[in-house]
């Protein structure tokens, strides 16, 4: 049975008479912005690019002002005008925004990589609304990226513009995510409270492989999940799964009834004011694909097919080569990382028990996505947004940590400090912020 420790509140209790607010750029389908709304936030402006994640974002969430189009057209100060904002009256800025092209130390600056430019508007807004709290989300690959100095050069920046800041590595599975999914955290403020403290204590044990660089300026930036064991065990793929319709190799349908009723705590968490199943269809394998899926059991991968089956470029492959693909959820393990196809040759998408992929609402299932939260657009665009999302879950423990900071009456009661790293000298950006914020 899945534990409540991370489900009990189904709307966060932080929550008062008057919301904080958030805005949520580079949005997506809105993964960060429904997380931050669990935990008690109110998203009163979102921006994204793609019409079709941008269709879903306004579907879900009719009480935000949503903003299709290009970050780079965006006027932070008329926006914050628009909405009726003083500066430095927004609770919290919250965004994905590429980063990987930052460092003022790059050969190639700002004004040729349009992924400088992505990063230098995102910071833009943190300048025009001047927020009480900062949120950026990137790949946990980052962190090496130009042997660490595009992340000094981030914490460096929001320094510049007045706020103490912190990066951590975090495993959504820690958070009751059925997922192995690790992302980059940046947070930041202005309220005079160590960043370290507002990253949430993890909810669940979950054992996962960090295939990534995990240390900053020779400091863990992870937990080390050996002092979680005496959490509440990871939630599983059955657990998440076991409740929704059986249906067929490029089958299913965009509105369905529910087959049961829900089987474990995870599962109502999901189902919370749901009274259909959406975007439960399966994108169709081929006649090869299906020749295949019965010899692979659960937990099982490419080496269990017989080797006449395989594809020729598998047939050519080490055992020890491409460990995920054409692999098969086991029910009592984790869900694989989503990814924006689940293609069985991309990694681990085939149902425990059904020989099919996993649906959309199976991926959003495994995303933490409540069952309400409808995905607009073609099959394979809705694939796509499940697959770029934040975890909805994983986000509302994030908003949750930093909640009581916000709230005046709770700021005196700190949580467990997991996360205290001592403040780290860091190089100084002046030069990138006096040429393209101000």
């Amino acid at each position: 049975m899945v534990t409540n420790i991370i489900l009990k509140n189904t709307d966060s209790e932080c929550m008062k008479s008057e919301p904080k607010t958030c805005l949520d750029l580079f949005a997506g389908a809105g993964g960060l912005t429904e997380g931050l709304r669990q935990a008690g936030f109110r998203s009163v402006f979102a921006n994204e690019i793609s019409p079709a994640y941008s269709e879903t974002l306004k579907n879900n969430h009719t009480d935000s002002e949503i903003e299709t189009g290009d970050i780079r057209s965006l006027d932070a100060a008329k926006i914050r005008k628009r909405l009726r904002f003083a500066k430095g009256e927004l609770d919290l800025l919250a965004g994905g925004p590429p980063c990987q092209g930052f460092s003022v130390n790059a050969p190639v600056r700002s004004t040729e990589d349009e992924r400088n430019h992505l990063f230098l508007d995102y910071l833009k807004f943190v300048e025009a609304f001047n927020p009480k709290v900062v949120l950026i989300e990137n790949v946990p690959g980052m962190i090496s990226f130009e042997k660490g100095q595009t992340v000094s050069d981030i914490l460096a920046c929001l320094r510049q513009l007045g706020y103490d800041a912190a990066v951590r590595v975090l495993y959504a599975a820690h958070y009751g995510v059925p997922q192995m999914r690790w992302r980059t955290i940046f947070i930041a403020n202005r309220i005079g409270i160590d960043p370290a403290d507002m990253f949430p204590i993890p909810s669940h044990f979950a054992l996962g492989r960090a295939n990534f660089t995990t240390r900053y300026l020779g400091r863990s930036l992870v937990i080390d999940a050996k002092t979680l064991d005496y959490l509440p065990k990871n939630v599983t793929v059955a657990q998440a799964l076991s409740d929704l319709p059986i249906i067929a190799n490029g089958g299913g349908a965009d509105v369905m009834p529910y087959a049961k009723k829900p089987e474990t705590d995870y599962q109502r968490y999901m189902r919370k004011n749901a009274e259909v199943i959406y975007n439960h269809m399966s994108a169709g394998l081929g006649k090869a694909n299906l020749d295949r899926l019965p010899h692979i059991p659960p937990g099982g991968s490419w080496r269990d097919i017989p080797f006449d089956l395989l594809p020729t470029g598998m047939k050519r492959a080490r055992r020890s080569d491409h460990t995920k693909r054409y692999g098969r959820l086991h029910p009592e393990g984790i869900g694989s990382t989503i990814l924006t196809k689940c293609d069985p040759h991309w990694g681990t998408y085939i149902h425990h028990e059904q020989d099919r992929i996993i649906s959309v609402r199976e991926a959003a299932r495994i995303q933490s996505f409540p069952d309400k939260f409808r995905f607009y657009g073609s099959l394979t665009e809705q694939y796509e947004q499940v697959g770029n999302a934040v975890p909805p879950l994983f986000a509302k423990a994030i908003g949750e940590a930093i909640m009581p900071y916000l709230l005046d009456a709770e700021v005196a009661e700190k949580p467990q400090k997991l996360w205290h790293i001592p403040q780290m000298q860091l190089p100084l950006a002046e030069k990138v912020l006096a040429e393209n914020i101000a």
